[in-house]
């Protein structure tokens, strides 16, 4: 039995760690492994590891060190920043001061957009979710006009969509609010920028923002670390109880092997960002150019100008995004779906429904995302596969997917 080729496809959903991260990280495994917070010479040698790490981060947002928090990822310091913002206006007014109002976006990662369902369910909040146009971009006038003077105390917005790619104009937006509040703290801007540390600039000062969110493992780095940037001044809350670890907003004790390969993949992030968008970006158009152009009935879901640099997001008439995304699997090529399909549910991703797509087109999707090992052969083998897969597919499906679609009224 011969080894198939494996192409991986996937860098939006997760990356492999980078060998320099992974040798960075294994020392305080084993000989560095002490507690951040004992004051022997194993304590503080970690306690240093994180101090250097913590300024590298802020380095490279052009933060204070103090202003960044680390996490166990970008769903912790989203949440932390939703309900700790909801919680840090109620300790401030009381619980008879007027309802928060917090704004958001219909096509956020769902560990914010849950997080804002969530407050609204409880009845902490009222939230507005902004329409997305069909390139998958935020309409500035919509956002202005949500704003309310007396009681909005913050907007968060996605930098990259995880599941598109397309761009906010962030430091656009942050010059919009800073405009609306004038000398008012309220309200606050947050961007989840998990997608965009790779390839844009997270300069906080810059963008504008009061709190960004990021992670480690859409870098090549480790899983199970992230990181929170809150501006000195900001008020938020924590939402657990326990130790004075990151100064008492995030309790528990420090994930120091993962909290130095953070920093390490950032370092390389730093040094490698400008030349990797171009190379990818140059990859990436001669994928689309040559999908959109020899597979029929084929569609690109979002802008392409305004778009993450490894990003493909594509929809194929009378085809279901599951059978294309086993179909490569079985050639060796790892993608991922535009639908959220489960076994028990028939639910289209909420990204795709949010352009204006029908349930229909948002079924039929394909997510591919370039990273660091794809080259051109790689490329051009993955066009070849799926072409052959959409018209495998086509033939043996024929109208029979349409037809189910209306018949049970998927949406």
């Amino acid at each position: 039995m011969t080894n198939k080729k494996r192409i991986y496809l996937d860098h939006a959903a997760t990356t492999p760690v980078d060998k320099r991260v992974l040798k960075a990280m294994v020392p305080y495994f084993f000989s560095k492994y002490g507690n951040p917070m004992s004051i022997h010479s194993f304590g503080v040698e970690a306690s240093f590891a994180i101090d250097k790490a913590r300024k590298t981060l802020a380095n490279f947002l052009n933060s204070k060190t103090d202003e960044i928090f680390f996490t166990s990822g970008s769903t912790e310091s989203n949440n932390i920043v939703v309900k700790g913002t909801v919680k840090a206006y109620y300790e401030k007014f009381g619980k008879n001061a007027l309802k928060p109002h917090i704004i958001t976006t219909k096509f956020e990662h769902h560990s914010i957009l849950n997080a804002f369902k969530t407050v609204e369910k409880e009845n902490l909040a009222e939230v507005s979710y902004l329409n997305i146009s069909k390139d998958g971009l935020v309409e500035l006038e919509e956002l202005k006009a949500k704003v309310k003077k007396q009681n909005t105390i913050l907007v968060s917005i996605v930098y990259v969509n995880s599941e598109i790619g397309t761009v906010q104009v962030i430091e656009k937006i942050g010059g919009l609010i800073k405009m609306i509040r004038k000398n008012n703290i309220y309200p606050l801007f947050h961007t989840d920028a998990t997608q965009a540390i790779n390839y844009f600039s997270c300069d906080v000062l810059k963008l504008g923002v009061d709190l960004l969110s990021f992670s480690s493992h859409k870098i090549y780095g480790p899983k199970g670390i992230g990181a929170l940037y809150f501006k000195q001044g900001t008020p938020i809350k924590k939402l657990f109880d326990g130790g004075e670890q990151e100064n008492g907003l995030r309790p528990g004790t420090h994930n120091v092997p993962g909290i130095v390969g953070f920093a390490k993949a950032i370092e390389i992030v730093s040094e490698t960002k400008k030349k990797e968008s171009i190379r990818l970006i140059k990859l990436r158009n001669h994928l689309l150019d040559k999908i959109l152009k020899e597979i029929p009935d084929s569609s690109l879901n979002g802008s392409k100008e305004n778009r993450s640099p490894n990003n493909c997001n594509l929809r194929f008439k009378n085809i279901e995004g599951e059978s294309l995304v086993l179909m490569l699997d079985e050639s060796g090529i790892a993608c991922s779906t535009g639908s959220a399909c489960s076994s028990s549910s028939l639910q289209a991703s909420h990204v795709l429904l949010s352009l204006g797509l029908r349930a229909e087109e948002a079924h039929s999707s394909l997510r591919i995302t370039l990273g660091r090992n794809i080259t051109k052969h790689d490329i051009e083998f993955t066009i070849e596969k799926l072409k052959q897969s959409v018209d495998k597919l086509r033939k043996l499906s024929g109208n029979v997917l349409s037809d189910y679609f209306k018949k049970n009224k998927v949406s």
